[in-house]
């Protein structure tokens, strides 16, 4: 039987951008410095179709509720993220020139950003994520389809914005891309210095992360994502993590998670991981880094924004831990554990709570806030963002934030240290 013509155009626009990329010559139009340092975000932009029942849901019947397009994707969270806090990032991304393509960039464009790292093509089918959820927020279900990820944003793709990741403050990589499209960013942006950030996405995603570990500078996962790492880079060796719901028991969560989950916390480092924040759900979040560790190793490229300066204002002083640990000291190769407990809140939808913990953190980094302290905006961040129908809050308040950062910082403990 013939194949369909539209697969044979999908596989030839697949295979011109799998191409090895030209070789980089001196260029007086495109040089270095010309390209504006700005976080480069590399990952997916897809169309999250919400359903909330207003009645508990029956199988194989519809009930009533609401249901809503929300522009989604890890990367493009965190990036939408990053712009509400004034930080401007670079986004590299495919959409299909498609009704939901044209939904996700006509957003894109009147929110001010860049788009010419964006791919529209016709045989492209837009990402699109489908969720059902109960009355409190939680996921019920779900059906991803995200296939063009891996099949577009190939190292020919990426490799055309090279000045873009060179040049960059930092990058941040979500593990939707394919193998060869992470181990392209992470070795482009290596080999001129600028820290990477890699986001798990989903346990089994999370183990993409082994053939680029020793490039990588910082991760995000949660506890579930955080053992699958550690278990991809240890064949001989394997992590159990049992979820805490099943120890409800115990009084003290916090340090039977850092029992847990510190052998696969200390293991990464060894594998040369810089940073690791592990996001705990209601438990708060863990930092585990070398005591010397400074992630914006070119403080050239911090740029504070109006929203960092009113943090400054608002945070003056609030950074208890400083006089406990020195996280960007010079001689000192103790390992460090923090606890960042979460806040409370009023939980309308969890989706976006995680991209925009790291979306906060990526942004006031770039203005030049320690590890801590960006952690602790990002908790603060994701407060917000759970209290909101959107992924990402439309108003993200520097007072609140700057308030909610505080109690975070006053409440942060150190588990270990040596």
């Amino acid at each position: 039987m013939a194949e369909p013509a539209a697969n044979r155009r999908m596989e030839a626009v697949r295979r011109h951008l799998l191409l090895p990329p030209a070789p980089l010559r001196p260029n007086p139009l495109s040089s270095l410095a010309e390209v504006e340092p700005s976080p480069v975000i590399i990952g997916g932009m897809v169309l999250d179709i919400h359903a909330k029942p207003s009645v508990p849901p029956h199988p194989g019947t519809t009930v009533p509720g609401t249901v809503k397009y929300i522009s989604g994707g890890v990367a493009r969270n965190i990036a939408e993220c990053m712009s509400k806090l004034g930080t401007q990032p670079f986004m590299i991304s495919v959409v299909g020139n498609d009704m939901a393509g044209d939904f996700l960039l006509k957003y894109w464009r009147s929110a001010g950003l860049r788009t010419e790292g964006i791919l529209q093509a016709d045989d492209v089918a837009t990402p699109v994520v489908s969720n059902v959820f109960d009355g409190s927020g939680e996921l019920v279900a779900g059906v991803a389809s995200v296939e063009a990820v891996e099949n577009f944003i190939t190292p020919s793709w990426i490799y055309r914005f090279r000045h873009h990741i060179t040049n960059a403050p930092l990058v941040m990589l979500d593990a939707n891309l394919p193998p060869e499209s992470l181990k392209a960013a992470c070795i482009t942006a290596y080999e001129s210095g600028v820290p990477v950030l890699f986001e798990p996405v989903s346990m089994v995603k999370s183990r993409r992360i082994a053939p680029v570990a020793e490039y990588i500078t910082c991760t995000s996962p949660n506890e579930i994502e955080l053992v699958a790492m550690a278990n991809s880079l240890s064949p001989s060796l394997k992590y159990n993590f049992h979820k805490i719901e099943q120890f409800k028991e115990k009084a003290d969560a916090v340090e039977y998670l850092f029992e847990m989950l510190s052998p696969a916390m200390f293991f990464l480092l060894e594998k040369g991981i810089k940073l690791l924040i592990v996001t705990l759900g209601p438990n708060g979040v863990f930092i585990c880094c070398k005591e010397h560790t400074n992630f914006m190793k070119d403080q050239r490229k911090c740029k504070q924004t109006l929203f960092s300066r009113q943090l400054l204002e608002k945070m003056d002083g609030c950074f208890p831990l400083n006089s406990r640990v020195n996280l960007c000291g010079e001689s000192s190769s103790r390992t460090c554990v923090f606890h960042l407990p979460a806040i409370s809140a009023s939980v309308i939808s969890l989706t976006g709570a995680g991209d925009c913990l790291v979306g906060g953190v990526l942004s006031v980094l770039c203005a030049g806030f320690d590890i801590v302290q960006s952690v602790a905006i990002g908790v603060a961040i994701a407060k917000a963002s759970v209290e909101s129908e959107a992924n990402i809050p439309d108003d993200i308040s520097a007072a609140n934030i700057a308030d909610d950062a505080q109690s975070v910082l006053h409440s942060a403990k150190v588990l270990w240290c040596k």
